[in-house]
């Protein structure tokens, strides 16, 4: 792992060396801090049975037919899909 030199945001690492076990390196930790951040975000109400609904619909529809689902191999593949 490597760390920008006094990088404030990475300065809380540890080094564990009483967590060697049969690995050739020691043990790092980092504490990465994670700050609440505000998104705009919106609603939007579609009317059940209108042009808007189906129209939705179909585009959806239509964008899920379009997804490439040839290389699903592993669980890691399909989630990486969806």
């Amino acid at each position: 792992m490597l760390l920008r030199l006094e990088s404030e945001e990475l300065d809380c690492h540890s080094i564990h060396p009483e967590w060697y076990i049969i690995s050739d390196h020691v043990p790092l930790t980092v504490i990465i801090p994670i700050f609440d951040e505000y998104v705009q975000t919106k609603k939007h109400t579609i009317v059940k049975d209108s042009n808007k609904e189906n129209n939705f619909i179909t585009e959806l529809i239509v964008s899920i037919r379009g997804i490439d689902t040839n290389n699903i191999s592993d669980i890691d593949s399909l989630e990486n899909i969806v």
